[in-house]
């Protein structure tokens, strides 16, 4: 069993190092767009990310997954190069559709800064931004389905690098504001896509094949419901504040999402793109339940503590991102996000009965419920008790979310979780982040803080949270740390 989870732990690890890259640009670069940004064109630009990000996914109609299963698949492996044509093909189509749709939204309204505070400009050089991004995220694909982890890493990086130097300079050297950020995002995407676009030019061939895209668009469009599910309940509530409250509320509320996201990029991210290769691996083996049962425990143990270090120093964290005084406040939405962050973790695993018999027709239902939940509970309490609400519904949200999935894998495959240790995690969780709200600031603080982050592995210990074999590593710090060094190693 420990195997297999130092096995799950080195995949995680890998994955991490090839994907955490493109997601860190937005939190490395907060403390120059809070120094440079107006508090308004940062609630802009806040707004405007998600969107492209968002419309980048929509517009890819799951043909990443496609892309993937064809280049694999035993059916249809010896035609993989008329796949990846004919999907990039449909891809660029459909992409050109929208470059179409943004040029005739902007000369058909053409009060569009006054009315929306929008410039023409930005929703220009955002559907490029999503053409080259949607065909990146194809190529890469591409990639991944050929276990090219190095090269993905290596390109992810470079593009990071280049967009990243491209703001920093069209904000502190030319001031160009959000129209810079939006031009540099531009360069970095389009400079990706033609240098893939080039190292795949030998793995397509010319031939359109309408039978491929048919099977391409079948398996991969199903995907873009539970896509759209997921952004809605991650991401709605930034535009009903920017719409109910106005973009300043948004800028805090996304300062504070934006940090809580850590948790998401370092550790849910990376073990949600781990977890079902190794899942499909031990499906059907002896105590496979029993491994997944431990999994969930272990994954959830990783989130909340991550949310207790997070939580507790989210202030100075704050500091670090925006030394501007009307950002302060944004701690206040830390903690609760990043309860709601585990709790989706967690999920992930949850949903397995569903994704192991191939049981997913429910996962669009419920992300969708879980959405429209969330959405509905913002119009009716943002606008009496401001973003704090936005945050405690979406933990709503992520609550029935999770506890949905769970009900309805279990129909399908039952893993009999170890659900009074699950609850003692987010209990303890919950506890060990509440003195943030309560603490003073000082130096003598800071050691209270990292001492609270400690005890959460051993707080556990008289309510019998360890298994034997598991104490071995809590009484032998030796012995861990041994552990940690052989899985960086492996």
């Amino acid at each position: 069993m420990i195997e297999r989870l130092k096995s799950t732990l080195r995949d995680t690890f890998v994955y991490s190092l090839s994907n955490m890259a493109p997601k860190l640009i937005g939190v490395v670069l907060l403390p120059v767009y809070t120094a440079y940004l107006t508090q308004q064109d940062f609630g802009k630009w806040d707004l405007l990310d998600i969107t492209t990000n968002i419309l980048a996914e929509i517009f890819l109609l799951g043909q990443a997954a496609s892309i993937i299963f064809l280049n694999n698949s035993s059916e249809y492996k010896a035609r993989k190069k008329d796949a990846l044509f004919t999907i990039t093909l449909f891809v660029v189509f459909v992409c050109s559709l929208l470059i179409m749709a943004g040029e005739l939204f902007i000369n058909t309204y053409n009060d569009l800064e006054a009315s929306l505070l929008i410039k023409p400009v930005y929703i220009r050089l955002i559907v490029w931004i999503v053409f080259f991004r949607t065909l990146n995220n194809l190529f890469l694909s591409k990639f991944r389905a050929e276990e090219r982890a190095f090269f993905y890493t290596a390109v992810s990086v470079t593009k990071l690098i280049l967009i990243a130097a491209g703001i920093i300079y069209a904000l502190t050297v030319l001031n160009k504001g959000l129209e810079g950020i939006f031009t540099a995002t531009l360069i970095g995407e389009a400079a990706t896509a033609l240098f893939l676009l080039i190292k795949l030019l030998n793995q397509m061939s010319h031939r359109f094949d309408s039978e491929l895209l048919r099977v391409s668009f079948k398996f991969g469009f199903p995907l873009v419901f539970g896509t759209i599910g997921i952004m809605l309940l991650n991401l709605s509530d930034r535009y009903i504040i920017t719409y109910l409250l106005g973009p300043e509320s948004n800028a805090i509320y996304g300062l504070g999402y934006r940090i809580a996201g850590v948790l998401n990029m370092f550790l849910i991210m990376p073990f949600s793109l781990s977890l079902m290769p190794v899942a499909y691996k031990y499906y059907g083996q002896k105590d496979d339940k029993r491994f997944f049962s431990k999994l969930m425990t272990y994954s959830a143990f990783m989130f909340l503590w991550g949310s207790v270090a997070i939580s507790l120093f989210s202030r100075e964290i704050v500091g670090i991102f925006a030394e501007k005084p009307e950002y302060f406040s944004a701690y206040m939405v830390v903690p609760v996000i990043l309860i709601s962050y585990s709790l989706s973790g967690m999920r992930i695993t949850a949903s397995l009965g569903m994704m192991l018999t191939k049981n997913t027709k429910h996962i669009a239902t419920i992300t969708l419920s879980a959405a429209f939940l969330n959405i509905a509970l913002n119009f009716i309490f943002i606008p009496k008790y401001g973003i704090i609400a936005a945050a405690f519904n979406t933990l709503i949200a992520f609550v029935i979310f999770y506890l949905a999935t769970l009900i309805v894998s279990d129909k399908h495959f039952k893993i009999p979780y170890e659900r009074k240790k699950i609850l003692l995690l987010i209990f303890w969780g919950i506890i060990l982040s509440a003195p943030v709200y309560i603490m003073p600031q000082g130096t003598i603080y800071l050691f209270v803080k990292l001492i609270l982050t400690g005890a959460f592995p051993f707080i556990l210990l008289p309510f019998g949270f360890y298994e034997e074999r598991e104490l071995e590593y809590i009484k032998s710090p030796k012995k861990l740390i041994n552990l940690i060094i052989n899985l960086v190693k492996k």
